[in-house]
Parts: structure tokens; C-alpha cells; sequence
């Protein structure tokens, strides 16, 4: 949320009223609202009415192997819908209710959009919205998607690490007139969170560092230089960790079947919220405990859980995180020395040994904790939407404020191309790390003689056969002068936007055919009249919720109700 100049990033409502939660609300919950009562341990021990993670399943398929390995550790049910979209059940009122991941990250924006709306005191429609730098195109057409149901025009998505280098970069770049940094400074954003790790690398400069022109004003530059990172990496896997440890240990300290503990969901929700108390405190102290009341057949269970056999369960997974800074300096072809910077961004990058991992891999570097790690993401995105809404032509900005731009030179943090012959060879378009907005086009031809209609898959990923890469879609061009094999010439163009979604367009040089931009929808992205259905039936729930919170509120005497 933007107010004005300078930006405002809101907090959102909470359970304490003197010291509001200002991170976003995890959980959902069917009883009244997505609502930011408590962190995800919390709403965890809630019942069958919360679902959360949903950001595990956006974009992405029932059947992917991901979603598979979460399914079975989550306190919530999870069906295949259809197009083998993965559909979240919950209890609602006695009634069972069902729900795509696009539904419940809608919940979350509307929540967050009536925070805005409740400190501004006016209407909010437009959002920036961020996203993991590795989110596919699936991810994000997904999430645009959510955003429509929840009623908001997206102006921009843009990169989490990016966001935060924007938030950095503001707030701790010297004064252009004391001439540090002249050629600016590069800075290596760490971004892990509940669910993800984001990796960048960027270049934060004044554009016109030497023209006297430029050289007095606010204006920077961020240019990214290289993204690494995994969508499935984050505090919740470190929970998944310890969980999995508990229950083997119940299991062997009292011979019961492994399936039996497993199978009761209710104390597994207990167990994980246990865990994830012992991981926070882990942060602060050497050594705590889990406790469980009856976590199976009325047997309680008690452990105790010291930092290094917390660090030794998760080794994996840390070892994971400081390969992906090494694959990011690789694809910049930088070494570790150039960077001056290095800034802990999200929850879990407070876990003391990914610190001292990221302290021993850059040594003499100082790890920068100036920038709040849960809100530098926000902040950032706060300023680019206040950019974007072109404050700086506010009458109400001061002169510095009016002279202030930011030029963000993201990047495409993977290949794309079609599939082309038969040996499902990976044909790139664009390749990872090109600056985008950008727009190429590559030439192709026929496989068989007189074809008269060419099907180009479409692909993202890294891997030279498309085998193991992301399929997006297919795209078909029709009307193909019959010719013998090879003779046609057809070229095909990706417009890659800045939002990070893909365009593609195809067209037969000889006959001037072009195609009706139709792509076989293999991502499972909502159909536009499911958007329209489900914003519809938002709209009308909250208007719903809102009646009955103003009942609750003024039949309550001195009852505080706090959603």
C-alpha cells in the first residue's frame, strides 16, 4: 500500500492492540475470515477450518510431486479438482467447503486491502504484488488471478528480492553529494521466508553517477545481475523436519505403528505447532523442549530439542540455502569478494546457523540487518507501487520527492522456448537471466511435407531435453502453406512483460497467417468466468462477514471482538 510520498507500508490488524501483527495473515480460517490472529503455529491447532501454505499450491498441479510430500504433512485436506488443479476442503458451519489456492490467496489480499482501506480511509483497487523470484509463469498468471477475485488491478508483480533491495537501497544508500560508492554498490539480497528462498544479486546506483545533471537528486538505479533460490524451501520445512524427528522418536520409545500416529491429524497439528515454538526459541536459546499432551492413544510425548540437533536434522536444507548464493554469484559471473552487501531479508534468514553459514561463505563481509527482515519485502513493494502511482507529481511532495525515480532492471529466472523435432529438444527463446521487459523472436519450419498446422509447445526451464522442464502451454498456428518439409519459415515471438508473464505469438512468413493468440491450457489457470464467479462470491461474503461483525460489536457491551 502506497500513501502519498513518502510510502506507507500498513500493518495488519491484530490480536494485540498495542503492538499490531505487521506481517501478512497466514491463515485461513472459515469460521469468520482469512484473519491475522496468530502466526501459522497458532492457527495450526484451530482445526479442520484453517488451511494455509497456499502459496505451496498456486500454480501448480495436484499430481506434482511437491504438492504430494506437503499433502502429507498438512493439517488439511487437499483433493484433486478438476484439471488436476489441487482444490483445499475445509469445514465451514458443519459443512464441508472447497476451495482453490487462488480463492484463499484472494482472502488474504481482500484482508490486507481492508487494512489499507481502514488507515487511509479510502478506496483501494489498485496492489503490487510480489512474488518468489522463482515462481513460473503458472505461478504468476495464478496470482494474477487471485488478485482479480479479490477485486484488485495489479499494477505490477514484481521479484521478493527485488522488493526488498528496493526498501534497501532506499533507506541505507549514502547521500548522493558525499560521492560514496560513485559506481554504485552491489548487494546480495538472502531472502528466506516460511516457505521459500530468494537469492539475488543486484547493482544499486544513482543513474548518472557522473553527470552533474543526475548527480544531485534521489533517483537509483537497482539492475539485477543474477536470481537463484527454490519455491520449496523455508521455515516450514525446517518444521517438517523436526515433526518427522518427534515421530520417529515416539514411535521407537513406545512400539506403536507408524501409520496410527500419523493418521490422526489433530495431533500431528498439535505436534507441528510444538515444534515450531521449539524452532523460534532455538533462535535465542541453546536448548528447549516439546511437549505434547496425549499425542497418541493418550500417551503424552516430551523431548528435548538443542540448537545442534536442530541444525544436524536440517543440515540438508541448510547446506541447500548456501548453494543457491554459490549459483547465483556462478550466473553472475562474479566472485564473492565484489559484493559489498549482503542483506538478511525473511523469518527464517534470523536462524542462527544460516547466519553463521552466510558469515564463514563471505567472510569478512558484515551481514546487514538494518532493514526489518518481515518488512522489507512490503516496504519495497510500497515504494514501487508509489512510483508506479505517480506521486512524485503530488502537490503535496516536497521538492526532493518530486525528483526522486527508480529504474528496476529485473530478470527472467528461467529459459523459455518450444519443443522442436522428435527427440523433445528444448529450443530456448529467451534465456534465464535476460533483463526484461524483452521481446525476441527465432525462426522455425516444418517437420513433415504439406503440414498445414504447427503445434508449439512451449517451455520453461534449464535442462536441454523438455522432458525435465516446466510445460506452459501449447501454442498452434493454423493456415500453413502446404510445402515440402523444411521450406516454410515461421517465426515465433515471446513477449515476456513486466510481470514476468509470457506472450507468445507466431507467424507464417509466406502467407502473412497469424495465430488468434489461443494456448492450450495446460498451466490450470482459471477460466475467466470462474474469476468472475468467485470474486462475486467474495465480494459476498465479506459483505456477509462485515454485517456480522458489526452485530457481534454492538451486542457485546465489554466484550472486544477481534477478528
Amino acid at each position: 500500500m502506497a500513501e502519498d510520498a513518502p510510502s506507507t507500508a500498513a500493518a495488519a490488524e491484530g490480536a494485540n492492540t498495542r503492538r499490531p501483527r505487521r506481517e501478512a495473515p497466514p491463515p485461513l480460517s472459515r469460521h469468520q475470515s482469512p484473519r491475522p490472529r496468530g502466526r501459522g503455529m497458532e492457527a495450526a491447532a484451530a482445526g479442520s477450518s484453517h488451511a494455509h501454505q497456499a502459496k505451496r499450491l498456486i500454480g501448480r498441479r495436484f499430481s506434482d510431486k511437491s504438492v504430494q510430500e506437503d499433502i502429507k504433512l498438512w493439517p488439511f485436506k487437499v483433493i484433486a479438482g478438476p484439471d488436476d488443479r489441487p482444490t483445499i476442503v475445509v469445514q465451514h458451519e458443519g459443512k464441508e467447503m472447497q476451495f482453490v489456492p487462488e480463492e484463499v490467496s484472494a482472502m488474504v489480499l481482500s484482508k490486507l486491502r481492508d487494512a489499507a482501506v481502514a488507515y487511509l480511509s479510502e478506496p483501494v483497487t489498485d496492489a503490487v504484488i510480489t512474488v518468489p523470484v522463482y515462481f513460473n509463469n503458472a505461478q504468476r498468471e495464478a496470482t494474477l488471478d487471485a488478485a482479480a477475485i479479490a477485486g484488485l488491478n495489479v499494477m505490477r508483480i514484481i521479484n521478493e528480492p527485488s522488493a526488498a533491495a528496493i526498501a534497501y537501497g532506499l533507506d541505507k544508500m549514502p547521500p548522493p553529494a558525499s560521492g560514496a560508492d560513485a559506481a554504485g554498490r552491489t548487494v546480495l539480497i538472502f531472502d528466506l521466508g516460511g516457505g521459500t528462498l530468494d537469492v539475488s544479486l543486484l547493482n544499486i546506483a544513482r543513474p548518472g553517477n557522473n553527470s552533474s545533471s543526475n548527480s544531485d537528486n534521489g533517483s537509483f538505479e537497482f539492475e539485477v545481475k543474477a536470481v537463484a533460490g527454490d519455491t520449496h524451501l523455508g521455515g516450514a520445512d525446517f518444521d517438517n523436519a523436526m515433526v518427522k524427528h518427534c515421530i520417529n522418536e515416539f514411535i521407537r520409545k513406545n512400539d506403536v505403528a507408524e501409520d496410527g500416529v500419523w493418521s490422526n491429524q489433530k495431533a500431528i497439528r498439535r505436534l507441528r505447532s510444538a515444534c515450531e515454538r521449539a524452532k523460534r526459541l532455538l533462535s535465542f536459546t541453546a536448548q528447549t523442549s516439546i511437549e505434547v499432551d496425549s499425542l497418541h492413544d493418550g500417551v503424552d510425548f516430551c523431548a528435548k530439542m538443542s540448537r545442534s540437533r536442530f541444525e544436524e536434522l536440517n543440515k540438508e536444507l541448510f547446506g541447500k540455502c548456501v548453494k543457491a548464493v554459490e549459483k547465483c554469484l556462478e550466473d553472475a559471473k562474479m566472485d564473492k569478494s565484489a559484493v559489498h552487501d549482503v542483506v538478511l531479508v525473511g523469518g527464517s534468514s534470523r536462524i542462527p546457523k544460516v547466519q553463521s553459514m552466510l558469515h564463514d561463505f563471505f567472510q569478512e563481509k558484515k551481514l546487514r540487518h538494518s532493514v526489518n527482515p518481515d518488512e522489507a519485502v512490503a516496504y519495497g513493494a510500497a515504494i514501487q507501487a508509489s512510483i508506479l502511482n505517480g506521486d512524485s507529481d503530488n502537490a503535496d511532495a516536497d521538492a526532493d520527492d518530486k525528483k526522486r525515480v527508480m529504474i528496476l532492471r529485473d530478470i527472467t529466472p528461467l529459459s523459455l522456448g518450444v519443443e522442436i523435432n522428435f527427440d523433445h529438444t528444448m529450443s530456448v527463446v529467451i534465456p534465464r537471466n535476460t533483463f526484461i521487459p524483452t521481446k525476441n523472436t527465432r525462426r522455425y519450419t516444418t517437420l513433415y511435407d504439406n503440414q498445414i498446422r504447427v503445434s508449439f509447445p512451449v517451455f520453461e526451464g534449464e535442462s536441454a531435453s523438455t522432458l525435465d522442464n516446466n510445460l506452459l502451454g501449447k501454442f498452434v498456428l493454423s493456415g500453413v502453406l502446404p510445402a515440402p518439409r523444411g521450406v516454410p519459415q515461421i517465426d515465433v515471438t515471446f513477449d515476456f512483460d513486466t510481470n514476468g508473464v509470457l506472450h507468445v505469438f507466431a507467424e507464417d512468413m509466406g502467407t502473412g497467417s497469424k495465430n488468434n493468440n489461443t494456448i492450450t491450457n495446460h498451466s490450470g489457470r482459471l477460466k475467466k468466468e470462474d474469476v468472475e464467479r468467485m470474486s462475486r462470491e467474495a465480494r459476498s461474503y465479506n459483505r456477509k462477514r462485515k454485517r456480522t461483525r458489526s452485530s457481534l460489536q454492538m451486542n457485546s457491551g465489554n466484550l472486544v471482538i477481534l477478528e
